[in-house]
């Protein structure tokens, strides 16, 4: 892709996400991510039905007058985007690939962070981990974030959740929210897990096509793993085949499912043929 182009693609995606994140998730964000706690603010003067633990008595004494201390959420928090840029994540049979709907799905996140004050880093992973980008503030970082995502080229095609997991675990010793973005087919990554949700606020958000669930009857059709590479035949007329196809799928988001349950993780889940701004603000108002 062009540089012009990228550049391009970065305003558009701003745009969009920005709107989004100005006019849907500012609150919602908010709301479902909690600062670390009570700050002092300021003192102001007493009210009728203030909380008189909340009079500040060294000052009411000085001035002879009551007033009450102010505290605010101390907001500052780190998130950081676990980025799947393994070679299943190019798959696509509708309006986004996989790939797509992550970095837009990023974009939102990343816009919704910064504007309140949060830091945001990101780290890109296949079979290992392919790249760091360290948190920081502000909307030149953002827009350095999204670029990577539209134009970053993975070294490796496999996928490995476990193995980017430990990494995060042992380079991240501050608490953060941590949003793990992927289609999930990987290997077992329940251990891994289990570590990663007592250390941070782990949200899982799994994308699939809805060919990944389901195989349309249209005859023979040859079927490549983009990770593996390996092919064959498959013939999508025989009822037993689609139903087999259909069966390991579930299986897959079963696993899915429990892995994050047990670990006490949340887990979300955006087809890519779906709104997405529905399913985040659902998921945001359900944490408030």
């Amino acid at each position: 892709m062009e540089t012009s182009e990228i550049l391009k693609k970065v305003r558009q995606l701003e745009i969009k996400t920005k709107g989004l994140t100005n006019h849907i998730f500012a609150g919602e964000y908010h709301s479902a991510f909690k600062g670390r706690g009570m700050s002092f603010s300021e003192v102001r003067d007493y009210h009728f039905g203030d909380d008189v633990r909340s009079i500040d008595w060294n000052v009411t004494a000085r001035f002879n007058h009551p007033y009450v201390k102010v505290f605010e959420e101390e907001r500052e928090l780190t998130v950081m985007l676990l980025v799947d840029v393994s070679e299943s994540e190019s798959f696509g049979t509708a309006q986004h690939s996989k790939r797509s709907l992550v970095t837009e799905l990023c974009a939102v996140l990343a816009f919704s962070a910064i504007k309140n004050n949060d830091k945001v880093g990101v780290i890109f992973f296949s079979d290992g981990m392919e790249k760091y980008i360290p948190p920081k503030k502000g909307k030149s970082h953002i827009l350095f974030i999204i670029r990577e995502l539209l134009s970053f080229t993975p070294k490796r095609k496999g996928t490995n959740i476990s193995e980017t997991l430990r990494f995060f675990n042992n380079a991240t010793k501050k608490r953060s929210i941590v949003f793990l973005l992927s289609d999930f087919f990987s290997g077992n990554y329940q251990d891994a897990l289990n570590i990663a949700s007592k250390r941070h606020d782990v949200v899982g958000v799994q994308v699939y096509d809805p060919r990944d669930k389901e195989l349309p009857p249209v005859g023979m059709i040859k079927m490549t793993d983009g990770e593996t590479g390996a092919s064959q035949w498959v013939d999508t007329s025989d009822k037993n085949v689609r139903e087999y196809y259909a069966r390991q799928f579930q299986q897959h988001a079963q696993y899915c499912r429990s892995a994050f349950v047990k670990s006490g993780a949340e887990l979300i889940s955006v087809r890519t043929d779906e709104d997405y701004v529905k399913v985040l603000q659902t998921f945001f108002l359900n944490r408030v």
